[in-house]
């Protein structure tokens, strides 16, 4: 299975290293998200984790690692490191979380489209762009 999601990552540019992740807790990373998205950098924040964890083997569990990530896309390290400490976006990170649970979702990468079409796991992009169509053509 991780030579597929390494193929796949390969394919588009991205050089994983299994080797090299460092396996933790990842809800202090998805509190970091939420504060990103608070300032309208959820993506970018996103990008640099998976960046960081996948293909750097960089630790996405401490807080003063992920506050040096969020400085790298240009969100204020020390108001991170408050942030992280205090827990202010643990409410919507668990929710997320129940919300997976509610989906079935046991593992990622998960994509629900639309809230009805699930793609699990690293998959081809024809499989992406046949949920998308199925999704469309209902709505039209």
């Amino acid at each position: 299975m991780l030579d597929r999601v390494a193929d796949i990552a390969s394919s588009v540019g991205l050089e994983y290293d299994f080797d090299a992740m460092q396996h933790t807790s990842t809800i202090k990373a998805h509190q970091l998200l939420h504060y990103a998205k608070a300032h309208g950098l959820q993506t970018e924040m996103k990008e640099r984790l998976l960046k960081a964890y996948f293909e750097q083997g960089r630790h996405v569990g401490r807080v003063e690692d992920l506050a040096d990530l969020a400085a790298e896309i240009g969100l204020d390290r020390d108001e991170a490191v408050h942030v992280l400490n205090e827990d202010a976006y643990l409410t919507d990170a668990n929710a997320d979380k129940e919300q997976a649970f509610e989906y079935g979702i046991s593992g990622v990468p998960f994509f629900v489209i639309d809230g009805k079409y699930a793609v699990s796991g690293a998959q081809e992009s024809a499989t992406f762009e046949q949920a998308l169509n199925t999704a469309w053509n209902e709505r039209v």
